[in-house]
């Protein structure tokens, strides 16, 4: 028979302990994603620019290797009109430029303007600052498992939106 003192340490462990299961995860996922959209969509009203440019800056500036239009697209989900309009905005905006292949010149790579880059950190610098709020209260195995969990969670949507065209 347990103590009264070892069921208070199990009632406050596992009230302490967050919940793992699949809606608690929803929930979560669905919260940090309003809160970045909010985000985005100020930073896009404070530049003249749409939330599918500021996703566009953001394909653009994480890609290891220049990204054409044509991927663009892909990445986006538009058609190639609309990545044309959204390019040419970014462009007339000043965050990106667009280079032509040095080998082929009907290839286009899309580049973040340094300026821009300014610009986009200035705006959510407060974004990292909280990121790193939040990320010092995790030990270093537990912020391994968290990126993990994030890159898992990537490549499952990118497999669903894959199946879904």
């Amino acid at each position: 028979m347990a103590s009264t003192e070892d069921s208070a340490f199990s009632d406050t462990a596992a009230s302490d302990a967050a919940p793992t299961d699949l809606q608690s995860f929803a929930v979560q996922l669905r919260r940090m994603n309003g809160e970045l959209n909010r985000l985005i969509h100020g930073f896009a009203a404070g530049h003249d620019l749409h939330a599918t440019d500021v996703q566009a800056l953001a394909a653009i500036l994480d890609t290891d290797d220049p990204l054409t239009p044509g991927r663009l697209r892909d990445h986006l989900g538009l058609t190639s009109g609309a990545v044309t309009a959204c390019l040419d905005r970014l462009e007339r905006a000043g965050h990106i430029r667009r280079t032509r292949d040095s080998e082929d010149r009907r290839v286009v790579h899309l580049h973040y303007a340094p300026g821009a880059k300014t610009a986009a950190r200035t705006f959510f610098q407060p974004l990292a600052a909280a990121t790193e709020s939040a990320r010092v209260r995790f030990s270093e195995d537990e912020l391994a498992v968290v990126l993990r969990f994030l890159a898992a969670m990537n490549e499952e949507l990118s497999e669903l939106r894959g199946r879904q065209r």
